[in-house]
């Protein structure tokens, strides 16, 4: 059975100490054998995955592998699929750009997924934004894709994150400089089950706090959606998200302060992802879409990642009381100007630039030479 709110401390501390032992020894026998390089060319061509799809040409472990993998959860039904796209035909733009912000953010409150990352950025050679970013919207605007839970692609993006995982695993183990006792397994079953609920729970509960209505059968497709997403991610059916948008939420608000913390590594992993997007956004739009990052997350969480306040900040703080103050010139919030009542949405035209300049990231990482495809650390072969 998967999570429960009853079993989520002793199971998520037992979890802290697991990997994914099968991608675990496929990757160190591709790493002994010099085939980094050649697996991650293979994942600019494998876009979709599913049971008895023809792997030959692939060497027999890694096919055998991709199969076994692209086997859907015991629990997939056509009424979870439908629930799914049901919530990304309403809402595809605006959540893969809170995913790959709000989202992304959250993992670096997780003090291990902060240091795992800004880490393995040392030892891996890539420290900046740009792929580690890029790499992350693929998986974000595809998994929104219509189909994408019936025709393999899902299990195809999310298997190749697996094998990422599974590498940097293997970085921290073959550097010597991972503290075990400390961290636990880098890349957890523990952090990958974290991050499911930062990626589901806490991003409905930032559409929530930013006014964006998502009906409960919505949420719940949403919720299917990243039930699947942990599912091919190697999670044990024991640690696996439930679908159930309160009990996962129940499990979420029960274990976040527990888990969130203010870090030196967070703060500059938030700070090297907002100046990232920075650039992307039209001129102006940075204030209010770091204000609208703050009211997504909320103050305190907001704080804990670092980020500035401005005074658009209290502008959208009525929000949460029905959205019924705005500030701004035409009705927005990039100026100043008397404030009003209306009826609208006042972060409507921020999700709108955000989502844009969001899909420039994919742009941006086919023109400057970062692959938005996940890529295993070559460095691991070339360094071993």
């Amino acid at each position: 059975m998967p999570l429960t709110t009853a079993d989520a401390v002793a199971e998520m501390e037992a979890a802290s100490k697991v990997g994914d032992p099968t991608a675990d020894t496929l990757v160190s026998d591709l790493i002994d054998n010099r085939e980094i390089d050649g697996v991650n060319a293979l994942f600019r061509t494998i876009g979709t995955l599913k049971p008895g799809q023809d792997l030959s040409t692939l060497p027999p472990r890694l096919a055998e592998f991709l199969q076994e993998a692209a086997a859907p959860p015991p629990d997939w039904s056509e009424a979870d699929v439908k629930a799914a796209e049901s919530f990304f035909a309403h809402h595809h733009g605006e959540v893969s750009m809170l995913l790959g912000t709000v989202g992304l953010i959250g993992t670096y409150l997780s003090p291990t997924g902060a240091f795992t990352l800004r880490s393995t950025g040392r030892l891996g050679g890539v420290e900046g934004p740009g792929r580690r970013l890029s790499q992350s919207s693929r998986l974000f605007i595809d998994m929104g894709n219509k189909n994408a839970m019936r025709d393999g692609s899902l299990a195809a993006n999310v298997t190749k994150v697996r094998l990422v995982h599974a590498s940097v695993r293997q970085l921290h183990k073959k550097s010597g400089e991972w503290d075990y006792a400390k961290w636990g397994e880098p890349v957890s079953q523990k952090y990958t089950t974290g991050a499911a609920c930062v990626f589901s729970t806490q991003i409905l509960q930032a559409m929530k706090n930013l006014g964006i209505d998502v009906s409960k059968d919505d949420a719940h497709g949403f919720m299917c959606a990243w039930h699947y997403v942990n599912h091919y991610l190697g999670t044990p059916e024991k640690w696996l998200l439930p679908k159930s948008a309160d009990e996962v939420e129940a499990v979420w608000n029960a274990q976040r302060d527990k888990e969130w913390k203010k870090t030196d590594d967070g703060v500059y992993m938030t700070k090297q992802a907002v100046d990232f997007y920075k650039k992307f956004l039209p001129p102006g739009m940075h204030d209010a879409y770091i204000a609208m990052v703050r009211v997504a997350l909320t103050d305190k969480y907001a704080d804990m990642a670092g980020l500035p306040k401005n005074l658009l900040d209290e502008t959208g703080k009525p929000l949460a009381a029905g959205h019924k103050v705005v500030s701004g010139i035409g009705g927005g919030l990039l100026g100043g100007g008397a404030k009003k009542t209306v009826g609208v949405n006042p972060y409507k035209e921020v999700l709108g630039a955000a989502s844009k300049a969001y899909n420039e990231v994919e742009k941006y990482a086919l023109t400057h030479d970062q692959d938005d495809q996940p890529q295993m650390h070559q460095e691991l072969d070339d360094n071993r």
